[in-house]
């Protein structure tokens, strides 16, 4: 009797399994569907990062040629490594990247150093308690972030230049006899750069940071308040070690891209008198491009720049994932 009964629980104990299989089998179904369908709704993202990132790398091949427009990519003569081997073999040239080198260095480590502002800027406007007042602040200094530098230029000459209204109202005053060159001097022209990056940037780069604090426990607040905490006390020890994490992040990509300046601010604001130390890597690839019709050279830089950018990236994601055992990429 013993052995009809195991059969029956055997028989049973498969019949019960084969609805539990397919119902596996039907959930990772839809767990597939469901992924591709997340899927392909990024794949119009892709093809743009593909077309605007990866296919113009095709353009690289201009450094192997001594590229001339009229004549097109085929009637151009090929010249292999001709380009590289001359950023290395000319002094001249050797020494105007190096000029160029520490330009771009220079500007990018006061940028660095100008990055713990935007933080200690939304710490400080999210203790303003009028709502009204705090609203104003942040969009006065957030609107210089969507003005262009063009008319960003144009506010610097209508003031700073030497019939501009600094100048004007110095020598009204009798403050001074002759006007001070602030535009058209290459004194102290970095940290003018900085200067001037820092009042278009500082209220956009802190919008980061109030999020960032919106998302803070309130109850850290509460028993800070509960043991006596000051509010300067509650910004040191709970608001700042909160936004450390953000500002890392934010430090090592700035680090990784340590090259990559831009060129739109320092086209505008140079001259023939302050281009020697405001040419960064960005504007003297354009102005060896387009100003010396090179495009070739240009190019070879530009490679040469793209290579150290994913190496420092790389580097900092390395050092990430050490320190903070977390990658970046």
């Amino acid at each position: 009797m013993a052995a009809p009964v195991q059969v029956e629980a055997v028989v049973a104990s498969e019949v019960e399994g084969r609805p539990r299989r397919r119902g596996r089998r039907g959930a990772r179904a839809s767990h597939r569907r469901q992924s591709f369908g997340l899927f392909l709704t990024i794949v119009p993202f892709l093809v743009l990062v593909f077309l605007f990132s990866y296919f113009p790398l095709y353009g690289w091949i201009y450094s192997l040629y001594d590229y001339r427009p009229a004549r097109g990519l085929g009637g151009s003569e090929f010249v292999g490594l001709q380009w590289f081997r001359m950023l290395v073999g000319s002094p001249t040239q050797v020494q105007q990247i190096l000029q160029v080198m520490a330009n771009t260095l220079a500007m990018s480590f006061l940028g660095i150093a100008a990055s713990v502002l935007p933080l200690a800027f939304a710490v400080f406007l999210n203790e303003i308690r009028a709502t009204w007042f705090k609203n104003l602040v942040q969009t006065l200094t957030t609107l210089p972030n969507f003005i262009s530098w063009v008319l960003v230029y144009m506010i610097a000459f209508s003031m700073f230049s030497t019939t501009g209204m600094v100048n004007g109202t110095l020598e009204n005053l009798g403050l001074i006899d002759e006007p001070l060159k602030f535009l058209d001097s290459d004194q102290h022209i970095w940290l003018k750069m900085a200067l001037w990056g820092i009042w278009k940037t500082v209220g956009w780069g802190a919008i980061l940071y109030l999020a960032a604090i919106a998302g803070i426990d309130q109850s850290l607040y509460e028993s800070a308040k509960v043991d006596g905490a000051g509010r300067f006390q509650t910004m040191w020890h709970i608001t700042v070690p909160q936004l450390m994490p953000t500002f890392f992040v934010l430090l090592m990509l700035s680090i990784a891209n340590i090259l990559n300046n831009g060129m739109e601010q320092f086209y505008v604001f140079q001259n023939a008198f302050n281009r020697e130390h405001i040419q960064v890597l960005d504007l003297y690839v354009y102005n060896i491009g387009m100003t010396g019709n090179n495009l070739s050279l240009a190019t070879a830089i530009s490679m040469l720049k793209s290579v150290i950018s994913v190496v420092l990236l790389l580097s900092v994601n390395a050092l990430s994932k050490r320190v903070r055992g977390t990658s970046l990429v």
